[in-house]
């Protein structure tokens, strides 16, 4: 079955833009001209990935996105902001309130394309569970505990916990960890990974200080 693809944007034109070239990959696609109403819709059709404008005429994309990750049954799925908002702190609060990436306009179509094909990628098939101290993860089930406890991460939260357990001990630079769990390659702001990191750390709590940071380098998540 295609993969879904919601388009929540106000502008006729670039809606339009955004559906031909998804079509043109196969994906099915659903247009939303705004944030009313947005949140039942998605939560009834479900799509595999979200485009969300920061700027809509009858709310704000940001507060959107953050109340979509409270939604069980679209609380996990990836989101791409795109936004003529290009300062660095609201390309930091994007990535904080769970987007998984953040796209400027003017934008060419065919990064867009890339990036969204980068996400589609990350479904991998099922492995055993993995442990690092007192975090386990069951990717099968897509779940994280921490001493028994269940952490919601989002979808690249936990692909990147995964990469770092299964290469722990290893140093993981900005520029690979870009390419193993985004999926395009280090053209784009190596502090995508930072900002996730971080909020990863967070969620994690305690059994976060496992995720050293190698100046100079990147992130290796320490051996016990």
């Amino acid at each position: 079955m295609p993969k879904k693809v919601a388009i929540v944007e106000d502008e006729p034109e670039l809606a339009a833009l955004l559906e031909y070239n998804l079509n043109r990959q196969g994906l099915l696609t659903r247009i939303l001209s705004g944030s009313k109403g947005a949140l039942e819709q998605l939560e009834s059709w479900k799509p595999d990935l979200i485009i969300l404008d920061v700027m809509l005429p009858d709310g704000d994309g940001f507060d959107l996105c953050r109340r979509m990750r409270k939604n069980p049954a679209i609380g996990r799925t990836p989101v791409i902001f795109l936004t003529a908002r290009s300062d660095e702190v609201d390309r930091v609060l994007g990535l904080e309130i769970g987007g998984d990436d953040y796209v400027t306009k003017p934008f060419s179509p065919r990064e867009v394309m890339l990036r969204i094909r980068a996400i589609m990628r990350r479904g991998e098939k099922p492995v055993e569970t993995l442990k690092a101290g007192s975090i386990a993860i069951d990717p099968a089930r897509h779940q994280v505990r921490v001493n028994g406890k269940r952490v919601h991460l989002t979808s690249l939260e936990f692909k990147l916990l995964r990469t770092l357990i299964q290469r722990r001990g290893r140093v993981q630079e900005r520029d690979k960890l870009l390419n193993d769990v985004w999926g395009y390659e280090s053209v784009i702001d190596t502090r995508t990974v930072d900002t996730h990191v971080r909020r990863l750390r967070e969620k994690l709590g305690k059994a976060g200080d496992a995720i050293e940071t190698v100046r100079g380098f990147g992130y290796r998540l320490r051996e016990e």
